[in-house]
C-alpha cells in the first residue's frame, strides 16, 4: 500500500522539517510514504474562511483518486492509542490501494472534503499547530510501522 500525506502549506520551521524528513526516511524502510504539499493560498486577506477552505478543497480533491482511502486529521476524529493506531494502519495496508492522510489549512476542511473522506482521526484532544502536527503524525506512522514489525521502538 502506498501512503500519501497531503499538507496545505509548506512546513516553515526548519526544526520540524528536519524531524519530518527523518521520520519519512525511516517510514520508507517499511512502506512507500510520500508527502505532497499543496501551496498556500495567496492574497487570503481578501478571502473569507469559507472561500479559503473551498479553494484548498479543490486542490485536495484534485489530488485524490476515487479508489483512494482518504483520512482527514480532524479534532472530531477517532482517537487511537499507538498500538491501536498500528492495528488500524495494518488493516489499511491489507485493504487500501492508496491511503491518503490529509492535514488541512488553518480553518480545517470544506464540507465537500468531509463528504469525500472515508474516515477522520485525531491525534489528541489538545490543539497543536499545523506545523507541529505534521511531525507528530509522521512519528506516529513510524511508531506504528515498528509496532507492526515487533521492533523495540515502542515500549508498553
Amino acid at each position: 500500500m502506498k501512503t500519501e500525506l497531503l499538507l496545505v502549506g509548506k512546513t516553515t520551521d526548519k526544526h520540524f522539517q528536519a524531524g519530518i524528513d527523518d521520520y519519512v526516511s525511516r517510514i520508507n524502510h517499511y512502506m512507500p510514504f510520500h508527502i505532497t504539499v499543496i501551496p498556500e493560498l495567496k492574497n487570503t486577506k481578501s478571502l473569507s474562511e469559507e472561500q479559503q477552505k473551498t479553494l484548498e478543497a479543490n486542490q485536495i480533491l484534485k489530488l485524490t483518486q476515487p479508489s483512494d482511502t482518504l483520512v482527514l486529521l480532524d479534532e472530531h476524529g477517532k482517537e487511537y492509542r499507538s498500538i491501536e493506531f498500528a492495528q488500524w494502519l495494518q488493516k489499511k495496508q491489507n485493504t487500501a490501494r492508496r491511503l491518503v492522510l490529509a492535514i488541512g489549512g488553518p480553518y480545517g476542511f470544506a464540507p465537500e472534503v468531509y463528504q469525500r473522506a472515508d474516515e477522520k482521526i485525531s491525534l489528541s484532544k489538545m490543539t497543536f499547530s499545523h506545523q507541529m502536527i505534521r511531525l507528530i503524525l509522521t512519528e506516529q506512522v513510524y511508531r506504528a510501522c515498528t509496532i507492526i514489525r515487533g521492533e523495540p521502538y515502542h515500549h508498553e
